[in-house]
């Protein structure tokens, strides 16, 4: 039995959408790049002028992304007779008494994994006015892109989507078996129409986070939790935790290994604060156990608590300059002052499971920007470690290696200024040019053996050899500082094991 009649309309109404071209591609095809750039600004105006036509597109366009008030007749003009009293039934769309109509709900298109879908959420205050209330559950975010962009989509048996909100996550995840988690009934009654909009089959859990699956362990799990930073208090569900500061990405991570079978893996998105008395690379390791997990914690941006209270206080339609805003700030600012917040970092966790060995744990800035999707970076960056775990020093230099396809060497060079003319070098890198772009300075003799590396050619050892007796260095030396940096070449890809 369905959980809203929401549910029992998204197939027909999804199937109708995909037919009528309200598909992600088609609005990009129908708006064109300008009104589509307006559109994701959160500036309707623009999208209303480009949608003036009498086309069936347009009109669904009005009425379903900017949810445009129209006569009763116009919707049913648009999606049929039935399907637009169906609407109206299970209240997705609201009529006053002069048969006007206007859309409840957000339903709008996008493309996840490769496959068309549609997201059934609140309306948020990006194309209407309105200020999003307690209950709202969130769509298709920033965060949440960023989140499936991040997360392997590789097959496994069985994946755990941890506050499945509108059920964006478990979209990415639909080849397995998912379960999808939330304490917010009402997430789960528009996940569940999601879900059914999609054709997909989803084991749906109502509870407060992994209490719904004591005891239950899976092979990914993913999570996009409460995560904002702040005082002990919940005023959205979807954002607010009721935990204190970072408590809620600290659960979180913490409880997620009890949950992965062996060799499993969780994708998460977190936050964590930043003080003058611990780093926030020790912070989050902490919450990691020190046996049985290899972790990689991704700092994608630092924002100082005056700008971080203030885009939260934005996200919910508050005015910076009202009252309400002053007071907010001010018992925000002084919960951060009093806990010695200096900073609050956001980023990413990715934590797999590899048995009875002690953890292994990297905590680092990922600040370059780049727009390749991180899920294969994140798959291949445990790969290369579990090599690396598995082999000791002499291993690591008697083995061939092979610098990435695509791996850039970069030299700077700035005017000389003790010559006062020409240029002298200023910095000499290897540079990805494909994932996460990552850059390492290096050295001539490190670049030259970078450089001499084939995969049917010379192990590590034997071409650093090489190398130093050509050029009259000590071999013993050089080997021994060879080794360990190509170990962090490798652990970032930019060379890779034979």
């Amino acid at each position: 039995m369905s959980r809203t009649p929401v549910t029992d309309l998204a197939a027909e109404l999804t199937a109708f959408f995909a037919e009528a071209g309200f598909t992600a591609d088609g609005l990009a095809a129908h708006l064109g790049p300008d009104a589509l750039d307006a559109l994701y600004r959160g500036e309707p105006a623009a999208v209303r002028y480009a949608t003036a036509d009498d086309s069936a597109l347009s009109g669904l366009i009005r009425a379903f992304i900017l949810r445009d008030p129209l006569p009763a007749t116009a919707l049913a003009d648009l999606v049929g007779a039935s399907l637009a009293a169906r609407l109206i039934d299970a209240r997705v769309a609201h009529a006053d008494p002069h048969g006007t109509v206007r859309l409840a709900l957000d339903i709008r298109p996008h493309v996840i994994v490769g496959e068309d879908r549609w997201v059934f959420s609140d309306p948020d205050a990006a194309l209407t006015v309105r200020v999003p209330g307690p209950d709202h559950v969130l769509g298709v975010g920033a965060a949440s892109l960023s989140l499936l962009q991040s997360t392997p989509v590789t097959p496994v048996d069985s994946v755990l989507d941890l506050g499945t909100g509108s059920g964006v996550q478990a979209l990415g995840q639909l080849g397995a078996a998912v379960t999808a988690t939330d304490v917010h009934p009402r997430a789960l009654d528009l996940a569940e129409a999601t879900f059914a909009g999609a054709g997909a089959d989803v084991e749906l859990l109502e509870g407060p986070w992994f209490e719904p699956v004591a005891g239950r362990r899976f092979d990914r799990i993913v999570a996009n939790p409460p995560f904002v930073v702040g005082l002990p208090e919940v005023g959205h569900v979807y954002r607010d935790s009721g935990l204190n500061l970072d408590g809620a990405s600290e659960l979180v991570i913490s409880q997620a290994p009890e949950h992965l079978t062996d060799g499993g893996t969780a994708h998460l998105l977190a936050a964590w604060v930043h003080t003058h008395e611990q780093s926030w690379q020790q912070r989050v390791a902490s919450w990691l156990p020190d046996t049985g997990v290899a972790a990689w914690i991704i700092e994608r941006d630092c924002a100082d608590p005056a700008l971080y209270v203030g885009t939260w206080l934005r996200d919910e339609s508050i005015d910076p300059r009202s009252p309400e805003a002053d007071e907010r700030t001010r018992a925000w600012l002084a919960h951060f002052d009093a806990h010695g917040v200096t900073g609050i970092g956001f980023g990413f966790v990715a934590i797999r499971m590899i048995g009875d060995q002690p953890s292994e744990i990297l905590a680092e800035e990922m600040p370059q920007s780049f727009t390749d999707p991180l899920g294969p970076e994140v798959e291949e960056y445990f790969e290369r470690t579990a090599w690396l775990r598995d082999r000791t020093t002499d291993e690591i230099a008697d083995a061939r290696f092979r610098p990435r396809p695509g791996l850039a060497r970069e030299e700077i060079s700035v005017p000389d200024e003790d010559a006062g003319v020409g240029f002298t070098r200023a910095a000499l890198r290897l540079t990805r040019t494909d994932g996460p772009r990552w850059s390492h300075d290096v050295d001539t003799h490190l670049a030259a053996i970078v450089a001499g590396l084939h995969p049917q050619g010379l192990s590590l050892r034997e071409t650093a050899e090489l190398y130093a007796m050509a050029n009259g260095l000590d071999e013993q030396s050089l080997v021994s500082a060879a080794v360990p940096a190509v170990v962090d070449l490798v652990r970032h890809g930019l060379v890779m094991p034979a």
